[in-house]
């Protein structure tokens, strides 16, 4: 039942975070430059439409602790470093989500490197936890069929921080938006991709599982 619940509970707030945070961008128009406007630090978050944002972050890291919850209910192997850096991911985004993230320079200063920090964890934990986990997943029965999918959304990730590295040092922030939000796709493509999956476990029975198509229709072909 845990599988189930948790499950339908990841992939919903996963997919609702999207949902929300794709209408705020079609609303957002001349108000936000999204292409040169970092996501992690503050200036997107303090503008008038900041507060769907961080619902939407913290939506998000709702949905990947129960996707943890969910996979371990599951058995999938997650266990160890995965599941210690998922962790991370979620509680990045959920403390991103309660601080408010003004600009650096301001009057809350220490609260703005806060956010930008928490920030930066959850954008590098969830590219990690791809690349442990698909030796993982490649050597599981259950989830090998979805191990190369996660293996291309895990470099996807990846060559994104490596964009994102380089835009923020020495390409001085000329087009960073645009790098986050590519990076943050990846990285939600990962979840879904897991969490979609644990649904099928979840909710396919058994017996349904283990059959094998072909072999039954000619079984029945045989019987008729």
């Amino acid at each position: 039942m845990l599988p189930r619940l948790t499950s339908l509970l990841a992939l919903g707030s996963i997919a609702f975070s999207v949902i929300l945070t794709l209408i705020d961008q079609l609303g957002a128009g001349a108000h936000v430059d999204l292409v040169n406007v970092s996501v992690s630090v503050s200036e997107y978050a303090v503008s008038e439409r900041g507060g769907v944002v961080a619902a939407a972050m913290a939506l998000l890291g709702i949905g990947s602790l129960a996707l943890l919850a969910g996979l371990r209910s599951a058995g999938a192997p997650v266990r160890g470093l995965p599941e210690r850096l998922l962790l991370v991911w979620s509680g990045a985004l959920v403390v991103a989500a309660l601080i408010p993230a003004l600009p650096l320079g301001g009057d809350f200063e220490p609260a703005a490197q806060v956010h930008q920090f928490v920030s930066m964890a959850a954008f590098v934990s969830l590219p990690a936890v791809g690349a442990l986990l698909v030796p993982r997943l490649a050597s599981d029965a259950r989830w090998k069929p979805v191990a190369r999918a996660v293996e291309w959304v895990a470099l996807a990730g990846g060559f994104g921080l490596l964009a994102l590295t380089y835009v923020a040092l020495p390409g001085g922030g000329v087009m960073i938006g645009l790098v986050e939000w590519l990076l943050l796709g990846a990285e939600v493509a990962l979840l879904v991709v897991l969490a979609g999956w644990l649904v099928r476990l979840a909710w396919l029975p058994a017996g349904v599982k283990s059959v094998n198509l072909p072999t039954y229709h000619r079984f029945i072909a045989s019987r008729s």
